[in-house]
């Protein structure tokens, strides 16, 4: 038997999903940074300057300096990238999930609760877009405790999702995803969604190469399969 259970957000949950949320963003820091890190552009350039300092001036100190300002610069920049995309959120849609989430029959934000403890958070909101010609809903925000992985809190809240959006009458959920979220990308493969593209989220995503993968889940197949 399940050791916690999924439930819509309350207000005293705001807390909660906010630390969750928060803790979720800074785990993604040190995989950002050695990702820059062995970029060939990184290492061509750490070897590149510390080949030059060391001929130049002959200095092992100066070097090791070097090295220093580099792995600070490359970490806080990875840092940056994401408190940026948390700020966002905190000011924008998490900052009030009952306007945002509940105010609608075809939006929610889900939590699940184990034995008291919000332990992980999904939500979804239509995509507003009067071109196209499916109705699609975006699954935003998945997060799983860290303490709390590998119990099947994530499969079951896309689960969540998708059943929700089917019972709406959606044709499609959609997200998009970090190319350095490898957790992420292989459950949302290993449940059926399908790759549509990359994008950039900023101009430093773009830069360090590191795409938003969009995916997308079709529910009419799934309807016919058996959700």
């Amino acid at each position: 038997m399940a050791s916690y259970h999924i439930r819509k957000y309350r207000d005293s949950d705001h807390k909660s999903v906010v630390d969750l949320f928060s803790r979720g963003m800074e785990e993604h820091i040190p995989t950002t940074f050695w990702y820059m890190l062995m970029l060939p552009r990184t290492l061509l350039l750490f070897f590149g300057v510390t080949l030059i300092l060391l001929l130049a001036s002959g200095s092992w100190i100066l070097v090791l300096l070097s090295s220093l300002i580099l792995f600070v610069s490359l970490w806080l920049l990875a840092k940056y990238t994401w408190e940026k995309y948390k700020v966002f959120c905190l000011h924008t849609d998490i900052a009030d999930i009952p306007t945002t989430y509940l105010s609608s029959r075809d939006s929610c934000f889900w939590v699940a609760d184990s034995r008291g403890e919000i332990v992980g958070m999904v939500s979804a909101l239509p995509v507003e877009d009067p071109l196209l010609q499916k109705k699609q809903l975006r699954l935003q925000h998945l997060s799983v405790s860290l303490a709390h992985r590998r119990e099947g809190i994530g499969k079951a809240m896309v689960r969540t999702v998708l059943q929700f959006a089917q019972a709406r009458g959606f044709s499609e959920v959609v997200l998009s995803t970090s190319i350095l979220q490898y957790a992420a990308l292989a459950l949302y493969q290993n449940m059926g969604f399908q790759k549509t593209g990359e994008s950039f989220y900023t101009i430093i995503s773009r830069l360090r190469k590191s795409p938003l993968i969009n995916f997308k889940y079709c529910l009419t197949s799934a309807q016919e399969g058996g959700l």
